[in-house]
């Protein structure tokens, strides 16, 4: 696997290298059950990764709505007080 990751001019060895390696060696025996492994690995990655971005999103989105709850209760008092004040002025 060394050698694949060196002729690829890579200091790091990946997948493609060792599985490369295991046939070159003969042991293509254990390549299908070692692809099919992997594949699965991924795709579980894949959909943790997934997962924290959809959690990530409504995370966001809740602390927007709870943003514009805020803002639209400002609002409100806003409202509230100068329809006080216009009542006060009228009475006035």
């Amino acid at each position: 696997a060394n050698n694949f990751a060196m002729k690829g001019k890579r200091k790091t060895l990946n997948a493609g290298d060792v599985l490369s390696a295991m046939e070159e060696m003969e042991f293509q025996r254990f390549v299908a059950p070692l692809k099919e492994s992997l594949e699965v690995y991924r795709r579980e990655q894949k959909g943790k990764k997934e997962a924290r971005k959809d959690k990530d999103k409504k995370a966001d989105s809740e602390e927007q709505d709870k943003s514009r709850e805020e803002e639209n209760d400002d609002d409100d008092e806003r409202m509230e007080e100068e329809e006080q004040n216009e009542e006060e002025e009228v009475d006035n």
